[in-house]
């Protein structure tokens, strides 16, 4: 299983979430309880002129965007609850290799053809134009293009073919200047893709989204593909003509699912373990995508792997399905970090569970067309389903086993007849939903697996226990027996949806078998025996109020102010506005160590949500620099900085101060994401 690899030249949105990763992780959670042997691999794609554009306007290096963003992409798919099996990079040495290897192979077979051609250069930048650093007018549509293809119509462009380019660094108009280019024959494997897709869809039913873009590049005819470019961040050519050169990232990005596997494999100590995923006959191969990846998923990486195993010992499994989802607008606008429309994963979880997150969109996935995500329609689904449906449900449930029966499993008695017919409906659950997700129709099983809850709820309503309970024990013990074996259903069946949330039902039911370890389909028997002891109940899915979206919008409109400090003596009364313009955040000390020429300051290298700062702090008498190396601290993120002993602190850590001058630095536990918020 692969997911895209995003560009780790800005934060995570919640449209990509809807585009390929829940998606993904959905199914990965899925396959895993069905009993499969799982390989979930991504990581960040970090070639490639997005991070160079980047660097550019920011007037820093391509690593030091790349070492910003990866570990804040990391660490906001970590609090999301993605399961990956490895997360990595691809300007590790192991994945240079990888897209070297293979190129060379290509190169040494003669697959590759040279040829010059004819490019956009700036004289003012001396440099010539990778299809990012120019933009102009779409020939086909007449909408604002860049130099490689227009979002707008899909078509794939020539930067030359551009109505009035402009160089994006100085505006200038550029020059047309000839260079040479190695290019990998596309269309040679035209006839090949299009029976692989044939067959492909034939066997796991590709999604028509897919199917009718792949179409239409085959009605246009493919044409051979560059496969360098004159740029000095990427991939070198391993080739000596051409070593001024880097490889282009469409060649390379799609390796990092292959050197992901190897970075895994070798972290498992054997080396060759990856092989037993990517050249097993037995393999299924699926990937996980948002459409304006199509063109690379289907068509451009299955050929590059067909030329590889042409020529090879070793042959890689192409994919056998390719998943894209359409895609996700906010507040009915489509996301744009260029117009500052749109949130982040790692904004919105400082506000709400991951969970409330992943069901909202898994109910709302764009799988045929475009989706809206809506702040009311999301307080709305969390209130009204996963709150009144699910929660709800379990909780009564226990609740009232709990006052009733002592918190023990009551006897399962005769059944009656609308018994049966609940018995039935939980038997036929993990079929229904599970068919919907092996056939790649998310919505619909998290609907289908909702749709439990709700006969669930119905069941116990017309049951009446507190009725029962009075005057027909054994009846209420049957009806209370059948709802905590439905609600370690439900446990099951929403796992791949909401896992934090499944696994506090879990443990409620106090199941001592491993949820991870329970097989899908065991969601439909009857499994808790009679006279368990039960865990505590409480309320699982708290409602959200309109008082915590608005504080979620203000927050994300305004600039976090410093806060007043305090004159005078004494204690200083202020208000709870006035606290909340502190905000607080887990961070985690990388390093440590005494700042020159002072006995007191310590300076501090501290992470925050993947970004990195600098805090002095008087506490050096206390304590030794690495003994705080990789301790989580807390830290008010957004205090003016300040220079103390020629060292900028931007922030300031949190510690207890007692009346003996004993200084005790405050730390939480070393599990949480750094960047949560602390209240």
């Amino acid at each position: 299983m692969t997911a895209a690899l995003p560009y780790a030249n800005g934060y995570l949105h919640l449209g990509h979430l809807a585009g390929a990763y829940l998606p993904a992780d959905i199914y990965v959670r899925f396959q895993r309880r069905k009993g499969r042997d799982v390989l979930f691999v991504c990581g960040s794609d970090e070639h490639g002129v997005a991070i160079t554009v980047t660097a550019e306007k920011e007037k820093i290096s391509p690593k030091d965007v790349i070492d910003r963003y990866h570990p804040a992409n990391q660490t906001a798919f970590e609090q999301f609850g993605m399961s990956f099996d490895v997360f990595s990079r691809t300007s590790l040495p192991m994945h240079h290799e990888t897209a070297q290897e293979f190129f060379r192979e290509f190169y040494e077979r003669s697959l590759l053809r040279e040829k010059k051609e004819l490019q956009l250069y700036c004289e003012h930048d001396r440099m010539f134009l990778a299809d990012r650093y120019v933009e102009g007018t779409c020939p086909h549509c007449g909408s604002t293009a860049r130099g490689d293809q227009c979002e707008n119509c899909g078509s794939w462009l020539s930067q030359t073919d551009l109505i009035d380019p402009k160089c994006k660094i100085c505006g200038r108009t550029p020059i047309v200047r000839e260079t040479t280019h190695l290019y990998f024959p596309l269309g040679a494997y035209q006839d090949r893709l299009e029976a692989y897709i044939a067959e492909r869809n034939k066997r796991d039913g590709w999604k028509d989204n897919v199917l009718r873009y792949c179409q239409s590049w085959f009605k246009q005819g493919l044409e051979d593909r560059a496969v360098t470019r004159d740029l000095s961040w990427g991939v070198r050519v391993p080739v000596k003509q051409f070593a001024s050169k880097v490889i282009y990232v469409w060649f390379d990005a799609v390796l990092g699912y292959v050197s992901a596997a190897k970075e895994w494999a070798q972290k498992k100590g054997d080396h060759d373990l990856w092989k037993r995923y990517w050249t097993s006959e037995d393999t299924k191969y699926v990937a996980f995508i948002g459409k304006d990846n199509i063109v690379f998923h289907c068509i451009v990486f299955p050929a590059m792997l067909m030329a590889w195993n042409s020529g090879s010992r070793e042959k890689y499994v192409l994919p056998e399905n390719v998943h894209a989802n359409e895609f996700l607008n906010f507040e009915g606008k489509k996301f744009s970090k260029s117009r500052g429309w749109g949130i982040d994963v790692r904004d919105f979880l400082r506000f709400f569970p991951s969970d409330m997150l992943r069901y909202a969109l898994g109910s709302t996935l764009p799988e045929t067309r475009d989706s809206d995500f809506y702040l009311k329609d999301f307080q709305a689904r969390i209130n009204n389903e996963l709150a009144d449906i699910l929660g709800n449900f379990v909780n009564r449930t226990l609740t009232f086993v709990q006052r009733t029966f002592d918190g023990r499993v009551p006897e399962l008695g005769k059944l009656s007849q609308r018994d049966k017919e609940f018995v039935a409906e939980i038997k036929k659950a993990p079929a229904k939903a599970g068919e919907f997700y092996e056939t790649y129709k998310f919505r619909d099983g998290v609907a289908e697996s909702m749709n439990l809850a709700r006969t669930a709820n119905k069941y116990f309503n017309d049951s009446e226990p507190w009725v029962t309970a009075k005057s027909k024990k054994e009846q209420c013990a049957t009806t209370l027996n059948l709802c905590v074996q439905t609600a370690r259903s439900l446990a099951i069946l929403f796992e791949p949806v909401v896992p934090t949330l499944a696994r506090n039902i879990w443990t409620m039911l106090n199941i001592k078998e491993s949820l991870e370890e329970t097989r899908w389909d065991s969601a439909g028997e009857i499994r808790i025996p009679n006279g368990h002891v039960l865990g505590k109940p409480g309320i699982l899915v708290p409602k959200i109020e309109d008082q915590q979206l608005d504080t979620m919008i203000k927050s994300l409109n305004e600039e976090p102010a410093a806060p007043t400090p305090s004159s005078g003596e004494g204690t200083t009364v202020i208000t709870i506005d006035d606290f909340k313009k502190v905000d607080l955040r887990v961070a985690k000390v990388v390093a440590a160590e005494k700042v020159p020429k002072s006995k007191k300051l310590l300076k501090l290298r501290v992470e925050i949500a993947g970004e990195s700062r600098q805090i002095v702090a008087g506490i050096a008498h206390q304590y030794e620099p690495e003994s705080l190396i990789g301790r989580n601290i807390v830290v008010v993120a957004n205090l003016q900085p300040a220079v103390l002993m020629g060292e900028e602190s931007q922030g300031m850590l949190l510690a207890v101060n007692t009346a003996d001058g004993t200084v005790s630095v405050i730390t939480v536990q070393d599990n949480l994401p750094t960047g949560s918020v602390v209240r």
